[in-house]
């Protein structure tokens, strides 16, 4: 079945709002193809490797939650960014990219995903005073030693996460915020986690780990972020009786 690429916008549109969102690159059509569709692959980052597997796999658009157009970076096409976008163009394949809004959707987002991968249960946002925030607080169902946390981690992100802390500790209550969300970890203090999850560390990150007595994991930013993409992905395309594919180009940060 094939939809018109406007019917496709106007699903994901439908789905994320992203109007709500203040963000640092458009979201929505990024680059736009041809005007039917009836593939879709999607995947997490639109480096090369990713428009290349969508190219020949057959796509007519592809679905990213890291697209282009970043605020700051230079306006110009030129090197990687015009190769990138060269190959859409000359493949009429269209881009949709997705940041803020997939991160923060209640089903298809990346830390409601997550969180449902790791068994823990969603209460409130992390930032409750914006709506248009991301990250979580919620809960295990029982108190768990942090090792065995950091092994449900392990098996489900295929990776060992990095860890501040006590390993043996018994923690309940979770915050947690997908990619580099690291910058969080004083919110996750303040709504009272145990331990504080995201994808990434900095240097000033374990000091407060250790100073503020809240365990720390760094699960890894791609890793953290595999998952709304495809859920999305699948959700809309069996709305629309596409067909989809998800596309996992390995990252180890």
């Amino acid at each position: 079945m094939a939809v018109t690429l406007a019917q496709l916008t106007a699903t994901f549109d439908r789905i994320l709002e992203p109007s709500r969102f203040r963000d640092y690159a458009p979201n929505g059509l990024q680059v736009e193809g041809r005007s039917e569709v009836k593939r879709l692959v999607s995947g997490v980052t639109a480096c090369q490797a990713l428009v290349d597997a969508a190219v020949a796999d057959g796509a007519d658009a592809l679905l990213v939650h890291h697209g282009y157009f970043w605020r700051n970076e230079a306006p110009v096409l030129t090197g990687m960014k015009r190769r990138r976008i060269a190959a859409l163009l000359e493949s009429e394949l269209s881009l949709f990219g997705y940041h803020l809004p997939l991160d923060a959707h209640p089903e298809y987002g990346n830390n409601a995903t997550l969180a449902a991968r790791l068994g823990i249960t969603v209460e409130e946002a992390l930032h409750p005073g914006d709506p248009a925030a991301v990250g979580n607080v919620g809960s295990l169902a029982t108190d768990t030693p942090v090792k065995h946390f950091l092994a449900t981690v392990a098996q489900q992100l295929d990776r060992e996460p990095l860890h501040i802390g006590d390993p043996e500790r018994q923690v309940r209550r979770i915050a947690w915020c997908t990619g580099g969300a690291q910058g969080y970890i004083e919110a996750a203090v303040a709504a009272g986690a145990d331990l504080y999850l995201t994808g990434e560390a900095s240097e000033q990150t374990v000091h407060v780990a250790r100073e503020e007595g809240i365990e720390f994991v760094a699960a890894g930013h791609h890793a953290t972020e595999r998952y709304g993409v495809q859920a999305l992905g699948e959700a809309v395309a069996a709305e629309l009786g596409l067909e989809h594919r998800f596309i996992d180009i390995d990252n180890p940060v």
